[in-house]
């Protein structure tokens, strides 16, 4: 019998650690949260003081039930999740979800923490355990409670007004604010014109180049000159004064140091990947995950290569410090090596200091060394990690540097500045050079001038002047979004992978290359949540609360109260907006008028996207629809790139055989109908695909579809035919698998339709579960009509749920267990961690 059951999170940790800990510890992993709110309306009761109630996730079952059993025939439990808020967290949910089993008893229980998945690491945890931290519950549960507030009151109200399947996060929204209100400062930019002038000088054949920095006795700035004539009049009046020669009037030499960064925390690692790697932050992190849990090095004993990836400090442990300064002397000289340590302070207000940066787990281990043990993803996210730190405790890199000003004629007032620099000693850049978003150049690569004394006559080449237009700011790549993110204090690190991954998976954002573009989608529901819920994406205001529940995770304030206030002013704010009109919400924009029918042509956004309309429902015709093509704005479109959609479906003719022939846009994208049959256009454009090109689509589909067909039926129409899971029969109504003791080609018509006849009928198109849907529909306006009426009479601020619901949720609610807002339907979430919710 084990007499120590330790928990660790995932199953690769749960192998490793058992090695290190030997015969008398079982290690089982919970996969990541064991429990969750219930995923419907009563998870928060907001009128008993936050009550949550929870159940245990799906798909982890079968994994607490393997926990249940171990511990019965365990001495003690061992809670050794991750050293983070939310780890401790997960630790607070088994051990409640095991007390109110009555499987804990009088068997003793402690909270282990340990940073690396060591074995140095593991056994000082255990030897040191301590208790579960209520504060750091607590500040996890808050924040949970928030997200599933915010998520399952203002997520279903986007779903009403603008399309289903929408979310409004709390951190998701403030970012998609920051995208949309970039893409409004690039549509608002207007390019501004300058000019710069520089002079191509030459000495001892070594050419080198000098801009304008004083013209007429004036400090040369961006728009001194901004247009044509200005900048033939300066170069007229530098031309005459230089008289061919530029004289040395001023050179300085100094020395510049630049001292290393610090070591990575969450925020810089996925910064540093998406620059240096190309990774997204989801790819960061799951491969950070997976050195930090432990890998094989040449085939022994499994062990983390680095620190725990979910940090905000730049400190480094003391042993650890020790332990570079020796490699670095040893690897790299002693010259590289600084008198003391460095020391990092963290920029962030709300640091958690107990942890380290992310680091090696062992500096000796050099990338190169174990790239054989390591995948490609593991071994360039390690060489980063290893680079970063190393660096960070190297000396600075020195820089000579000379800056030397050349006077165009004798009176000093016209003056051109040319600089070099030269690396003397490389210091901590011979390991790691950090990447910048905003790259143009390499600062630290020489760029060498030629020996200049002063006052010595320089012969003048050229002076150039080239024009230039000011540029928009550029749009947020992965990088600079995450920075931006961790600069406003919006979410926490550990969440900005979730964030980004839900403004993608909503659609509220594309890809331009590498940096994000708002959809029409992203930008309604951004316009929406700003108008109407202007507090709730506000980037202070979403840092003050951040704020705050840090100061519940330090015990500096209570949970409840923190979410009162914000429930009690939310609450209003929805209900206030339960009669908001769609097309209010829409966003209609009138575009013009069609010549051919005088109606007015409109784009809005409808359930499945922005949309052309031509007429209004108050016409005595219906209003005909189009919808956007790929790439369309619905903010830019115009009135002929509108009507030019009307032009579909297109009438090409006949086939050979007399077939009429149209071109359209259906369900499964654009296509050609020959007579009742339908060819695909994977390729070409239905606006423009010519007769000839469209006759050959439908000649490919028919010879595919002769090499498909065995037997045909046609008085019938039955047919016998090869098919994406096989040969099957059909008669244009049912589909049926020929029986595997029946040759196909020999089938009879009789065989055929016995066959067809048992076979089942074919499901109908449309939403699962349509008719349900309809009568929860039903039920909620029921619900919502008598909680209105409720709250006039009590003036209370509640969810708007059905009395019934809510008396019955109420009699069920344990002390410490959930309930909360919104009749809404919603999937359970995914086991796993990903720090705190980016939306539901």
């Amino acid at each position: 019998m084990s007499r120590n059951l330790v928990i660790v999170e995932s199953p690769a940790k749960a192998r490793t650690i058992e090695k290190y800990l030997g015969k008398d510890y079982e290690v089982l992993a919970s996969y990541g949260h064991v429990r969750d709110l219930i995923p419907k309306e009563g998870a928060v009761d907001t009128e008993h003081d936050f009550a949550m109630r929870y159940d245990v996730i799906d798909r982890n079952v079968k994994h607490v039930d393997k926990i249940v059993k171990s511990l019965k025939k365990s001495d003690a439990l061992l809670l050794a999740t991750d050293p983070d808020r939310e780890g401790e967290a997960i630790a607070w949910h088994l051990l409640e979800l095991l007390r109110e089993r009555g499987l804990i008893g009088d068997k003793p229980v402690a909270r282990v923490v340990f940073h690396e998945i060591t074995k140095r690491a593991v056994n000082h945890a255990v030897a040191n355990p301590r208790t579960i931290s209520n504060d750091l519950v607590n500040a996890q549960q808050a924040r949970r409670a928030l997200d599933y507030l915010v998520g399952f009151n203002l997520s279903p109200l986007l779903w009403r007004k603008i399309q289903r399947g929408l979310s409004a996060g709390r951190v998701q929204s403030p970012a998609l604010r920051l995208i949309c209100e970039r893409d409004a400062e690039i549509d608002a930019f207007v390019a501004e014109e300058y000019w710069k002038i520089e002079a191509q000088v030459d000495k001892d054949s070594i050419p080198f180049t000098a801009r304008l920095s004083q013209l007429n006795g004036e400090k040369v700035s961006q728009f001194t000159v901004n247009n044509q004539g200005s900048a033939d009049e300066a170069f007229e009046t530098l031309t005459k004064a230089a008289n061919g020669q530029l004289r040395v009037a001023k050179v300085e030499k100094k020395q510049r140091k630049r001292n290393p960064a610090p070591p990575f925390t969450t925020s810089t690692l996925q910064q540093e990947a998406a620059r240096k790697l190309g990774f997204t932050a989801k790819r960061t992190m799951r491969t950070a995950q997976s050195l930090y849990e432990g890998v094989s090095v040449d085939g022994g004993e499994a062990t983390g290569l680095i620190t725990y990836m979910r940090t905000d400090s730049v400190s480094l442990a003391n042993d650890a410090v020790a332990e570079l300064r020796d490699m670095i002397s040893q690897r790299y000289g002693k010259k590289n090596l600084p008198d003391a340590p460095r020391t990092f302070k963290t920029k962030s207000k709300n640091a958690q200091e107990a942890h380290e940066a992310i680091r090696p787990t062992a500096s000796a281990r050099i990338p190169d060394e174990i790239k054989t043990s390591l995948s490609s993803d593991q071994f360039r996210l390690y060489e980063l990690v290893w680079q970063r730190t190393v660096a960070s405790q190297m000396v600075h890199a020195l820089f000579d540097t000379v800056s030397a000003d050349l006077a165009a004629g004798d009176g000093g007032q016209h003056l051109f500045r040319a600089s070099g620099r030269t690396l003397r000693e490389p210091g901590f850049l011979s390991v790691y050079k950090e990447g910048k978003d905003d790259d143009k150049g390499d600062d630290d690569s020489d760029k060498r001038l030629p020996h200049l004394e002063e006052n010595e006559m320089l012969a003048l080449q050229q002076i150039v002047p080239t024009q230039h237009f000011t540029e928009p700011p550029p749009r947020f790549t992965e990088a600079a979004l995450v920075k931006t993110l961790e600069e406003y204090d919006i979410g926490r690190p550990s969440t900005y992978a979730s964030i980004i991954s839900t403004l993608q998976d909503r659609e509220y954002v594309d890809m331009d290359g590498k940096a994000f573009m708002p959809t029409s989608l992203g930008k309604i529901v951004n316009k929406f949540l700003t108008d109407h819920f202007t507090r709730y994406v506000d980037y202070e205001f979403t840092a003050k609360l951040e704020d705050r529940l840090d100061a519940v995770s330090r015990g500096e304030e209570q949970w409840q109260p923190l979410l009162r206030e914000f429930w009690d002013r939310f609450s209003e704010q929805i209900e206030s907006k339960q009669d908001l009109s769609r097309e209010e919400v829409a966003q209609a924009r009138e575009l013009g008028t069609d010549p051919d029918s005088g109606k007015p042509v409109i784009v809005r956004i409808g359930r499945y996207g922005p949309f052309v309309q031509i007429g209004t429902k108050d016409d005595e015709e219906k209003p005909k629809f189009a919808g956007l093509r790929k790439g369309q704005d619905m903010d830019k479109i115009t009135l002929d790139e509108a009507l030019y959609l009307f032009t579909l479906p297109r009438d090409l003719g006949e086939t050979a055989e007399g077939e009429p022939m149209v071109v359209n846009i259906g369900r499964f994208g654009p296509y050609v109908r020959y007579g009742k049959k339908f060819a695909s256009l994977k390729e070409d454009d239905p606006y423009t695909v010519s007769r000839e090109r469209a006759l050959e689509v439908v000649a490919e589909k028919k010879e595919a579809d002769a090499k498909k067909l065995i037997k045909h039926f046609e008085a019938e129409n039955i047919k016998v035919q090869h098919g994406p899971f096989g040969v099957y029969i059909t008669d244009g109504k049912k589909n049926a698998s020929v029986p595997k003791d029946q040759e196909p080609a020999d089938l009879t018509l009789e065989q055929c339709q016995d066959i067809i006849a048992k076979a089942p009928e074919k499901k109908k198109r449309g939403r699962k579960g349509a008719p349900k849907k309809t009568a929860d529909k039903t039920s909620r306006a029921a619900a919502s009509k008598e909680t209105t009426a409720k709250s006039k009479a009590t003036k209370a601020k509640t969810t708007r749920k059905a009395a019934t619901s809510k008396s019955a949720a109420t009699k069920k609610t344990p002390a410490k267990k959930t309930s909360a807002s919104k009749p809404t339907k919603a999937k359970k979430p995914a086991t796993g961690k990903s720090g705190d919710s980016a939306g539901v």
